[in-house]
């Protein structure tokens, strides 16, 4: 997910982070709660992205497991809006890009929240797509052509690892800042000549685009970006217990898309409003763990012994401050204590 060179500092973040919040939620959607209205509650924030996240909305699994809570669901369009509800204190839990998520446990202010699960590993379901019209056939083609993207999130960092691979400057092109849904409207104006996005707005773009590289290409190439979910400080402090019913119905959401497929296509194509045949493609196009995968070293590691995960964060600082989107790369130290491993893997249990 990208932003604009030479970004907003995260003093800026903070101040406007009122009206910022204020506008993201407006402009999201809220799906109810699970419950008649216990006196706990959870704002769980979610993308209408395929993964295991909507099985868990749509089998209402986290309610089952939390009959005495409120939980309502809000609708997000980016990791940029996730990270100012966060810092406005308006979500408990959130999927959120590995990139947002750099930028967010960067510098002196860090929002208050940490990584405690992975939804997914970015694959084919986000990538770049070139106009067929305009004849670009690869990324090094793109100088000097305007591409959109969501600035801050994992598209946009893909994008500019993409543009870096082949040589370009994020000044070489003209970078624009759009939603998805805006985005395929750019497109179909002519407006603009590329764009990375994710699902389902990737699909249609691919309709009448060439895809020029993908998210799995990047992160084979040694740049890999996920969908991790983030809980707040405060609800680490004051309701663990919640936190692991709620990695618990995550984790039996990625069981689920390995042992019932069928229902998992219905859950998706239910929650994104779609055939079953274009929620069976889109979910194709995903990688996701196993629960054991996601709580191994490889990957989220346990409680004492962080995974990999770690230094994916860290080299994604690494480069976003080498772009100049952010003012430092966060140290090491303030990515680990940006990870909630506590009760891993015996959660599962």
């Amino acid at each position: 997910m990208t932003r604009v060179p030479q970004g907003p500092s995260r003093r800026l973040l903070l101040a406007g982070a009122l009206a910022a919040v204020s506008a993201a939620v407006t402009g999201c959607s809220s799906d109810g709660d699970g419950s008649s209205g216990g006196s706990k509650r959870l704002r769980i924030g979610y993308f209408a992205f395929p993964s295991g996240d909507l099985i868990v909305k749509n089998r209402k699994l986290l309610e089952k497991a939390l009959p005495d809570y409120k939980i309502t669901w809000i609708k997000f369009d980016s990791g940029a809006s996730v990270n100012q509800a966060f810092v406005g204190k308006s979500l408990d839990i959130a999927a959120l890009g590995s990139s947002p998520f750099a930028r967010g446990v960067s510098g002196s202010s860090p929002i208050p929240y940490k990584v405690a699960w992975i939804l997914d590993v970015a694959g084919e379901n986000e990538a770049l797509v070139a106009r067929k019209a305009g004849g670009i056939t690869d990324v090094a083609g793109l100088k000097g052509k305007k591409i959109a993207t969501p600035f801050a999130s994992t598209s946009h960092y893909s994008l500019l690892a993409a543009l870096d691979t082949a040589g370009l400057k994020p000044s070489d092109v003209q970078l624009i800042d759009l939603q998805p849904q805006p985005i395929l409207a750019a497109w179909e104006r002519g407006d603009i000549d590329a764009a990375y996005v994710w699902l389902p707005t990737l699909d249609e773009l691919r309709e009448s685009g060439t895809q020029l590289t993908s998210s799995k290409d990047i992160g084979a190439a040694g740049k890999p970006t996920l969908d991790l979910a983030v809980v707040s400080d405060e609800l680490i402090a004051k309701d663990p217990e919640a936190i692991d019913a709620w990695r618990k119905a995550e984790a039996e959401a990625l069981r689920l898309l390995k042992s019932d497929p069928d229902g998992s296509v219905e859950a998706v194509a239910a929650e994104l409003n779609i055939s079953a045949a274009d929620a069976k493609a889109q979910l194709a196009q995903g990688v996701f763990l196993t629960p054991e995968e996601v709580v191994s070293a490889d990957w989220l590691g346990a409680e004492g012994s962080p995974g990999k995960l770690l230094s994916y964060i860290s080299d994604t600082g690494g480069f976003l401050a080498e772009q100049k989107q952010i003012d430092a790369a966060p140290v090491p130290d303030a990515v680990r204590k940006a990870f909630y491993l506590k009760g891993l893997p015996d959660v599962l249990q």
